[in-house]
């Protein structure tokens, strides 16, 4: 059963930089496309940013530049470190296997103005 557990979100103010984590067990997680997803209140989900297996990358224009995904294939973990991070940014951050129904249970992100 594969399992994803975030953590790593906050509360931080405009401008500041947090870094979030997510840990995979009971899949081959190297052979895996991993994504990031967000959803702030009222709003649908929506892609983040992702990284394939061979560690190619994709953003969603509202954060190419700011946000970095990556990767850690050794101990099973993609991060996302979020920086110069804006109050539109607020929203609950999950990581997803791309492709399957598998999805964490979230981190709250909150940045103040």
């Amino acid at each position: 059963q594969v399992r994803l557990v975030e953590s790593g979100g906050g509360l931080v103010q405009a401008g500041g930089s947090l870094r979030l984590s997510c840990e995979a067990s009971g899949i081959s997680f190297g052979l895996y496309d991993m994504g990031w997803y967000r959803q702030a209140p009222g709003n649908q989900r929506e892609l983040v940013a992702t990284i394939g297996d061979g560690g190619n990358t994709n953003y969603s224009d509202f954060v190419k530049g700011r946000f970095t995904i990556s990767r850690d294939n050794t101990r099973r973990m993609i991060y996302l470190q979020m920086n110069t991070l804006k109050p539109e940014d607020t929203a609950v951050y999950s990581c997803t296997v791309l492709g399957t129904s598998a999805w964490g249970q979230g981190t709250q992100v909150t940045v103040s103005p």
